[in-house]
């Protein structure tokens, strides 16, 4: 007997529908490279990207509403619940810590789309939208930020890293 998605387990039918998700951008993104090549491509993916994380993030604050005077922490814990509605662990793995006061680094061990992109040759030229994903986020949950990129990936580095700040 076929297993059809009424069989699956809840979880599995939504890393069915993340993973659909995720491929239908990873193509898109190729598509328009293709087209109207790599800055338009990136361009586009960083709008779109900020536009869609937003929109979750609301979504989201409606049923876990982020209180004014949120903690770092609070906050954090916020964006890890956000990155968990996005993606599956196997997809990005992320962890927050080393709270300071309103600042914090939120660091990203594992990211499924750097390795799509190496793996279909198109990670030369590639902007990472992750800049414009967390202000979605952060605007999704009304919430301020400074945010900056520690390390990357993408350049180099063993994992991605960033920074933020509360904002009054």
């Amino acid at each position: 007997m076929t297993e059809t998605t009424r069989d699956l387990p809840p979880a599995k039918e939504i890393a069915l529908l993340r993973q659909g998700w995720w491929l239908h951008d990873a193509r898109w993104y190729q598509a328009v490279k293709n087209r109207f090549g790599q800055d338009v491509a990136n361009e586009l993916n960083a709008e779109v990207m900020r536009f869609v994380a937003r929109r979750v993030a609301t979504l989201y604050s409606r049923q876990h509403p982020t209180a004014a005077g949120a903690t770092s922490e609070e906050v954090a814990e916020a964006l890890e619940a956000l990155a968990g509605l996005m993606f599956t662990r196997a997809m990005v793995r992320l962890e927050s810590g080393g709270f300071e006061g309103d600042t914090w680094e939120t660091v990203i061990s594992e990211h499924f789309a750097l390795r799509m992109l190496k793996a279909s040759n198109s990670l030369a030229g590639y902007q990472c939208p992750c800049l414009e994903l967390r202000a979605g986020w952060f605007e999704g949950i009304g919430v301020r930020a400074a945010d900056e990129v520690v390390e990357c990936m993408r350049e180099g580095a063993s994992v991605c890293r960033f920074r933020a700040c509360l904002k009054p």
